[in-house]
């Protein structure tokens, strides 16, 4: 509060030096001394007290660039209470905070390459094959949030809390989405005084429940006051300017953080670029401050959402300037606002780094294919756009939802939270899909460049088995990923046979007796739906890691089939 009090008297002596007239406008003086006097502590009083209010409640940034438009009134009424020097003097001032308003206010016509410098990605085709083996974080957060409110009887005195925003992370070594328990009012708030905690989920299980994670928080965002943690850092550091909400984190022991990015204008006042971080003690109000790489480890969004949000659009919309992303808009490509935070998405790649994922689409309407896709770096802010293969055309995410969407169109069920992935060499869209009631109902896989390529299942990994079937069987598909793309043959007894109904195919997976699965479908091998334990088969198959082998040809004694 110190230095807000010292802004605000600074300030306030300004602007009474600026308002109260020092000359007299007649030679007999208008004015008295004591009247002078008088007028100009009211003044300043006034003044102090309204800025130190306007800088508290509205948690502006304390820089002297945000008072020109006041500075300017302030002068302007000071020129016409005076005359002779003091006049010349005060319009003076007056013109140039007019002329350094015209400057703020125009910046956003030519600091466009700017911001397209500041955004800047490296550029790649295509993203790594995703490890199948591995479970995507990809449960929907608007189904968490179901879940964490029908868990939200484990919170005591729930009468007093509601649920916070949801935060994706990682705890642990484990993804997981965290939501903060927040005050419903402030009655309420000075009632409870603190947070008793945060609510905690599987980002990867579905069928996981909520827990409730016991940790007094005492600096929040719904909390008043001082005590609101928001302001609690523009009080800490009234110079920063700020972008995007206050973001809960946890470390691994659970302790609970908020975490906000600053950074700077890319030129005036307008446009951002990030920095750095401060990060506040949620029971204590213990606040540091911290460059991008600097960041605490257990920090995965240091990058805010919402200045993630705007890189991207600084990239797509500026790419030849300001005037042609209004007129001619050559090259130009909009990111798309399909994403579950402030129009992007967060997930994590195989080493547990976080990224946010966000596809680009064309600004002509009535396009729904996809230019390219982005994944910013949530540590770093470093971004790659990855433009795809140029000899597909790929569907953009809403088009990925339509597609899915259609399938569910009797039942009125909604995909949600649509990824790209690289899936065995296919570009494809990753999408859960929920009931009406924001429960979820299964997860669809569909390819982004052959929309035919698709199919649903309960689970991300069973998805994934189906869509290497069908992948398998296509004979636009080189099958890469975390397959070594060997063709590989064996022969021996059935063991074990699972047949499950797939649309108008059925997928056969089968154990052999040398110990290894396999599977295929009935489109690649039609006589495979007689396949039945005690069976030798000879097979052709494509090596991997996977726990079921795609085959590519099977022979079945006594059957003609291959």
């Amino acid at each position: 509060m110190t230095m807000t009090f010292i802004m605000s008297a600074i300030v306030a002596i300004v602007a009474t030096f600026l308002i109260v007239p020092f000359a007299s406008k007649t030679p007999e003086g208008d004015f008295k001394t004591k009247f002078k006097m008088q007028f100009g502590i009211a003044m300043f009083i006034l003044v102090f007290v309204i800025t130190a209010i306007v800088f508290y409640v509205t948690k502006i940034d304390q820089n002297w660039s945000q008072l020109w438009l006041e500075l300017l009134v302030i002068a302007l009424i000071g020129a016409l209470l005076s005359n002779g020097v003091e006049r010349k003097i005060k319009g003076f001032i007056t013109l140039a905070s007019l002329v350094f308003g015209v400057y703020l206010l125009s910046t956003p016509f030519f600091n466009a390459n700017q911001k397209y410098q500041s955004a800047e990605m490296t550029k790649k085709v295509e993203i790594k094959a995703f490890d199948d083996t591995k479970t995507p974080a990809s449960v929907p957060p608007k189904f968490a949030r179901n879940k964490m409110k029908k868990a939200f009887s484990q919170v005591p005195n729930t009468s007093y809390y509601e649920l916070g925003n949801l935060q994706i992370q990682k705890v642990n070594g484990e993804y997981v989405y965290i939501a903060p328990v927040e005050f419903s009012d402030f009655f309420k708030w000075m009632k409870g005084k603190e947070s008793p905690g945060y609510l905690m989920m599987s980002a990867t299980n579905s069928s996981d429940n909520p827990k409730f994670v016991k940790s007094p928080m005492v600096y929040t965002t719904s909390a008043y006051l001082n005590n609101n943690v928001e302001r609690h850092m523009r009080l800490a550091n009234t110079k920063e300017i700020f972008y995007g909400d206050a973001q809960l984190e946890v470390n691994d022991d659970g302790k609970p953080y908020y975490i906000r990015t600053y950074g700077k204008f890319i030129s005036g006042r307008n446009g951002f670029d990030p920095k750095g971080i401060v990060m506040v003690d949620a029971k204590t109000g213990a606040s540091k401050t911290y460059a991008l790489k600097d960041v605490p480890e257990f920090i995965d969004g240091a990058i805010s959402p919402e200045a993630v949000s705007r890189q991207n659009e600084y990239f797509g919309k500026y790419v030849h300037g300001y005037w042609n992303s209004m007129f001619g808009k050559k090259d130009v490509k909009l990111p798309s606002d399909e994403g579950t935070e402030a129009n992007v998405s967060p997930v994590f790649d195989e080493n547990g780094i976080m990224y946010y994922f966000t596809d680009f689409t064309s600004p002509k309407k009535g396009v729904d294919s996809m230019l390219g896709y982005s994944l910013t770096n949530a540590r770093t802010g470093q971004a790659t756009y990855y433009s795809g293969n140029k000899d597909e055309a790929y569907m953009d995410s809403q088009g990925a939802i339509q597609i899915i969407e259609k399938k569910f169109i009797e039942k009125k069920w909604q995909a949600s939270m649509p990824i790209i992935y690289n899936f065995y060499g296919e570009a494809s869209w990753l999408v859960p899909v929920l009931d009406s009631n924001g429960f979820l109902q299964n997860y669809s896989i569909v390819s982004a460049a052959n929309p035919e390529l698709s199919v649903s299942a309960a689970t991300p990994n069973e998805a994934l088995r189906q869509y290497k079937t069908i992948i398998n069987r296509s004979d636009n598909s080189s099958l890469n990923g975390s397959s070594s793309n060997e063709e590989k043959a064996a022969k021996g007894k059935v063991i074990r046979v699972y047949k499950e109904k797939n649309n108008d195919y059925t997928t056969i997976s089968f154990l052999l007796d040398n110990k290894e699965n396999y599977i295929v479908s009935s489109e690649t091998a039609p006589l495979a739906v007689y396949l039945k334990e005690g069976d030798q088969v000879e097979v052709k198959y494509v090596n991997s890691n996977d726990v079921f082998l795609p085959v590519k040809e099977i022979t079945i004694k006594g059957i003609e089939e291959k």
